[in-house]
């Protein structure tokens, strides 16, 4: 029997990789355009889950633009929380679990260490403030729900952190990044895998654990150290203060996760950092065999 999955956010960095991901042959992954599935408009998602008897859904769906954020509050919040709270009803009125993907801004970086599950929450800004939103939206409307938080995507698709660099590292002599904000640089395709494991296990397995969870790369860098691996010697990058680079949504300075939690309810333990980031340069710079959709 074909198992449908929905998948929101095709067209971000997590949702290209949902798509290349190596599905079972009896799954079939559905990820409509934003003028095809409005998550804002309670008639559009109804009328999409009418259409089509979905086994699950993956809400890779947000709005990212931190910085914008700030002055587009309610956009935010209508990616963010709106879209989240309905999926949230519909998958629970189907019967069906939510897998929906959130991020370490909805922490102040305050802490020491890796940040787990359970540590308080508290964002900086509006866009923190908004998937924290939709996380609470997402636990009050489904109790099939698995929040998977992560950290600095980075993919060969759409704009990053890592295309930036690259980008720069051409047409600059040297680089200034900041070197005082520290965190789990992840690959878009990772987090993607674990995207597919986690939700086909909720769907074959109705006792399989729930809740939230972290998933990013192993190890830790700072941006600058991040910033060091990616461009790899072609020019020299300057560590700087985050007061050097005042930006209008404060980042949290500690994006550490633990992903001790995955490892134990889902058997998933995440490759180095520096792996996916090699990767993924290789794969811009035509060194890697680019993987087909």
């Amino acid at each position: 029997m074909t198992r449908h999955i929905l998948v929101t956010g095709g067209a971000g960095q997590v949702g290209i990789e949902l798509g290349r991901v190596d599905w079972p042959d009896d799954v079939v992954v559905h990820a409509p355009a934003r003028d095809v599935l409005d998550l804002t408009s309670a008639a559009s998602v109804s009328a999409c889950f009418a259409a089509t008897p979905f086994a699950a859904v993956v809400n890779a769906a947000a709005y990212t633009a931190v910085d914008k954020a700030e002055g587009e509050a309610g956009a935010a919040f209508a990616a963010n929380a709106l879209g989240p709270a309905l999926l949230a009803d519909a998958t629970r009125a189907a019967g069906i679990p939510l897998v929906h993907v959130s991020t370490d801004y909805v922490f102040d970086g305050t802490r020491p260490g890796f940040y787990e599950e359970s540590d308080p929450v508290a964002p900086l800004g509006v866009y923190g403030a908004s998937k924290l939103a939709g996380e609470l939206a997402v636990r009050a409307g489904n109790p099939r729900h698995l929040i998977l938080r992560t950290a600095w995507v980075l993919s060969a698709h759409r704009g990053n952190f890592l295309k930036t660099m690259l980008r720069l590292a051409g047409s600059h002599p040297r680089l200034r990044v900041v070197a005082d904000q520290i965190g789990c640089p992840t690959a878009a395709a990772d987090i993607a895998a674990t995207l597919r494991t986690v939700t086909l296990r909720l769907i074959e397995d109705e006792a399989a654990p729930v809740g939230t969870y972290h998933f990013v790369n192993a190890g830790e860098a700072s941006w600058h150290g991040l910033a060091e691996a990616i461009v790899a010697g072609r020019v020299p990058v300057d560590a700087i203060a985050t007061a050097d680079y005042p930006t209008p949504a404060r980042r949290p300075a500690n994006s550490r996760l633990s992903t001790a939690k995955l490892a134990r309810d889902y058997g998933i333990r995440p490759r180095p950092w520096q792996a996916a980031v090699a990767e993924i340069v290789a794969e811009l710079e035509g060194g890697y065999p680019s993987r087909s959709p």
